[in-house]
């Protein structure tokens, strides 16, 4: 009882009283409707959940926009690993293929989609800008965002990227190639500035 005691007395002195409240209703909420999740902190629009995997330890912030609308009509085409936690105003969306990795971490206002309004590779298939872009053909690639990846604030991940495992992007910065394993990358587009030396235990500067 005494340790019960101690614990609250902490997380009011965390969250105040009415943060406290919010946060034993979101539980409660979670609880019911993704058993797997840890904590989906309210208000969060999540559409298309049939087509969501979601792995266990699951944690959101607010304000949160996940969707899923699977071009077969069938499929699970967003999955989620376990321990994954996301911050506030983060917006995935997947119609084709969006793996996320174990323990991945995303700081707040980062957008990751496999889709795009249109095409645009250079091709046959190039949408016409005479077209209004809402109506144009959605065009699709796979992003796999590796385990233990960590991506800054305002971090965008377009279609047809994959981030290696333990990479973190920095704040701001928009990933458009393939970045590798164990590396820092910044930039428009995400370009790797470190990377990781497993012999000497250290980050190392890229020349």
């Amino acid at each position: 009882m005494k340790n019960l005691v101690t614990l609250i007395k902490k997380k009011i002195k965390q969250y105040g009283y009415w943060g406290l409240i919010r946060l034993f209703f979101d539980l409660l909420i979670t609880k019911c409707l993704f058993r797997n999740a840890r904590l989906i902190r309210y208000p969060v629009d999540i559409r298309g959940k049939d087509y969501i995997k979601i792995g266990k330890g699951f944690t959101t912030g607010r304000y949160c926009r996940i969707e899923a609308y699977p071009t077969d009509g069938n499929s699970k085409v967003l999955s989620i690993g376990s321990n994954v936690q996301i911050n506030d105003f983060v917006h995935i969306t997947a119609i084709s293929d969006v793996y996320i990795g174990n323990n991945v971490l995303m700081a707040s206002k980062i957008y990751i989609s496999d889709s795009s309004h249109g095409s645009y590779s250079g091709n046959h298939l190039d949408s016409n800008p005479e077209t209004s872009p809402s109506v144009r053909e959605l065009s699709f690639k796979k992003v796999k965002i590796e385990d233990n990846v960590w991506l800054g604030e305002f971090v965008s991940v377009l279609p047809g990227v994959t981030i290696g495992r333990g990479t973190i992007v920095g704040a701001g910065s928009i990933v458009s190639k393939d970045l590798p394993a164990g590396v820092i990358a910044v930039g428009t587009p995400a370009k790797p500035i470190k990377k990781f030396n497993i012999k000497t235990d250290r980050w190392e500067k890229i020349y």
